[in-house]
């Protein structure tokens, strides 16, 4: 009975979801108290029940109940028990029930604790989240039913995709939908303001915490991501521009301007329509990432090749709100008033050239991604790939940087450009100086997008310090260290970023137990090849000694392994790491002649590209703390000031 709980709990979310929708519907148009009263606890009870829907659905994975279809697709009964756990979302099904049951929190939470909102636009923003939440019940209820029951029972299941039995699993997609369901609250904070025509900075207050945790978890994701994929899939690379990586980071490029937009309208009342269109344009990027993953028209090892169907019935959705909240931004945009004004040299002005580019290089991105499925449905197969990719994107990105570094020294409202000069001069001579030292230490060229990666690196790393230059760090808010601490990782993962693909060095061979290799400073060692097993799987492992110059020698194993369920061989690489970057082998195929391909790369700093996502994520993290704390104060001051009168 498990699973038919599940299923009526998460029928009994939808029709309160259509309530909730009604309710606020009703109040709104005709200010019926009574039936407004409803939004809020049908909220609350809505989030409830689609966190109980996922509990059960969880469960049924851990005790491997095999008579529900979707254990018995994605699990099996030897399988460790976090991949049990992780499992639950590692499909389809339970993926899209994860997105439902965090739009359907994240309901509840704005039911809860929102209370700065005007009572109007707080209800509209409920209602806008309950019509989205009302296409997605439609779609696992009668597109793709996680609780399907299989009958008869399967003796055993068919297993977990191999690729995903790790423990990224359990951190990479729920990071992801946090961020993707993160941004369609903003979507229904911007169609709520609209609704009620009161776009201003209230709402912008509201809505930031939001969108700034939408960005952490988006953040986090892709790195955790990009490691995942790093280590697991063994060819060395941190980033292939795979059109569903593309899905991840659209969101983000989006979510990252309206982070900006969002805090100028919340602090200086300015950019009102660019923020509504971006909220907009970040929830529309989240759905064309959930149908490249969900509609069957890419394989990726990232990708849920399932039905075509279920895809169109998310371009539909896609379709109706995107479309709907365009034509609403069409016709409320006039009435939207324009908010204060600023100078051409501001800080402002250099948040708006931030968003700029970033909307440039997200629709550089949308083509890339988009091109090839379109040529493809009209019969012709085109190929766009990293070349395309790192051309166009990498000067938009060194553009962001120089960007970047300038906006923190220049002030709100008006500045010149004599003072801005002189408050960037530093960093700019940093910036010199570590060009200059590169040119020297490298002894040749390195290729003119790394160098100047490093450059940039340089100038981002001293400016994003400039906030507090000059100030009493004792009393400096915590949502400014935030914003170092964001910048900075910035800077931390574009020198990381830059150095690998400045100064790695690669080696392929084939090697026997006994041979030697040498390369970039290191001694490898291939000293034998033994057979292990894992709990569902087995392997032959390489064993390898280790050592850089005439430093202690350390041992490594890479293995090759195969699972049976599903039949599938795996690379698992072995990794070394330094303070000055990491040794990578893979071990590959055995030949013939009793050789093994063997794959060693050295990449300097390349673990500054996660370090650097880290800090992005700790920057964020700390403004929001330091954001909830200001308006905690604020609120308790306020309430003693009443009690006062």
């Amino acid at each position: 009975m498990i699973a038919e709980t599940g299923l009526a709990a998460l029928w009994l979310a939808a029709a309160l979801a259509a309530l909730q929708l009604v309710a606020a519907w009703a109040g709104i148009a005709r200010a019926e108290t009574d039936l407004v009263r409803l939004v809020r606890p049908v909220a609350v009870t809505q989030g409830l029940l689609t966190g109980f829907a996922f509990l059960m659905l969880m469960l049924l994975f851990l005790r491997s109940d095999m008579s529900v279809a979707l254990v018995a697709q994605n699990s099996h009964s030897m399988k460790p028990w976090l991949y049990k756990f992780a499992g639950t979302w590692g499909n389809h099904e339970g993926s899209m029930l994860l997105w439902v049951m965090v739009m359907g929190l994240a309901g509840m939470g704005i039911a809860l604790f929102e209370r700065s909102l005007a009572r109007d636009t707080h209800i509209a923003t409920l209602g806008a989240q309950a019509l989205i939440s009302l296409g997605f019940y439609a779609f696992l209820l009668f597109a793709s039913n996680p609780f399907a029951r299989l009958d008869p029972a399967a003796a055993d299941g068919q297993g977990l995709n191999p690729l995903l039995q790790d423990p990224g699993l359990a951190f990479h997609p729920p990071t992801l939908y946090l961020g993707y369901v993160g941004l369609s609250v903003a979507f229904s904070f911007a169609v709520g303001a609209l609704v009620t025509r009161q776009v201003d900075a209230a709402f912008a207050r509201a809505m930031r915490p939001w969108v700034l945790g939408a960005w952490v978890m988006l953040t986090l994701g892709i790195t955790a991501g990009s490691y995942w994929a790093y280590y697991e899939l063994g060819w060395g690379g941190w980033w292939f521009w795979d059109p569903v990586e593309n899905a991840s980071l659209m969101p983000w490029l989006a979510a990252t301007a309206l982070l900006h937009s969002v805090s100028v309208l919340a602090t200086r009342d300015g950019l009102r329509a660019w923020t509504v269109m971006l909220a907009v344009v970040a929830f529309s990027m989240s759905m064309v990432g959930t149908f490249l993953v969900r509609s069957g028209i890419l394989t990726s090892v990232h990708a849920f090749a399932v039905d075509p169907r279920r895809g169109s019935f998310i371009l539909i959705l896609l379709a109706l709100y995107i479309g709907g909240a365009l034509a609403l931004f069409a016709l409320r945009v006039g009435a939207v008033r324009e908010g204060n004004r600023f100078e051409a040299v501001s800080r402002e002005a250099m948040l708006v050239i931030n968003n700029l580019l970033l909307s440039v290089l997200l629709g550089l991105v949308l083509i890339g991604t988009l091109y090839p499925l379109l040529t493809e449905a009209l019969g012709t197969k085109v190929s766009v790939g990293p070349p395309y990719f790192n051309s166009v994107a990498g000067p938009i990105a060194l553009g962001l940087m120089v960007v970047l570094a300038i906006g923190p020294v220049t002030r709100w409202r008006r500045d010149t450009l004599r003072s801005v000069a002189r408050r960037v001069a530093v960093p700019a001579l940093v910036a010199v100086a570590v060009l200059a030292t590169v040119l020297a230490w490298a002894g040749g060229w390195i290729g003119i997008l790394p160098l100047l990666g490093l450059v940039a690196a340089a100038l981002v790393g001293v400016a994003s310090l400039a906030p507090l230059w000059g100030r009493n760090l004792r009393r400096t808010p915590l949502f400014t260290y935030g914003m170092v601490l964001a910048h900075l990782g910035c800077a931390v993962s574009l020198a990381g970023m830059a150095s690998e693909s400045a100064f790695s060095v690669e080696k392929l061979v084939a090697a026997r137990p006994g041979d030697v290799i040498r390369t970039a400073g290191w001694t490898v060692r291939f000293t034998s090849v033994q057979p292990v097993a894992g709990p569902n799987w087995t392997a032959m492992e390489g064993r390898f000694d280790v050592s850089q110059g005439t430093g202690k020698v350390q041992e490594i194993r890479p293995q090759a392994r195969f699972f049976a369920e599903p039949p599938t061989n795996t690379t698992e690489s072995a990794l070394l790491t330094r303070w000055n970057g990491q040794l990578y082998v893979v071990l590959g195929d055995s030949l013939d002649d009793g050789r093994w391909q063997l794959r060693i790369w050295w990449k300097p700093f390349v673990t500054l590209i996660w370090a650097g996502g880290g800090l992005i994520g700790l920057g964020g993290v700390l403004s929001i703390i330091g954001r909830w704390g200001r308006g905690w104060r604020r609120l308790r001051r306020r309430g003693q000031a009443e009690s006062y009168a």
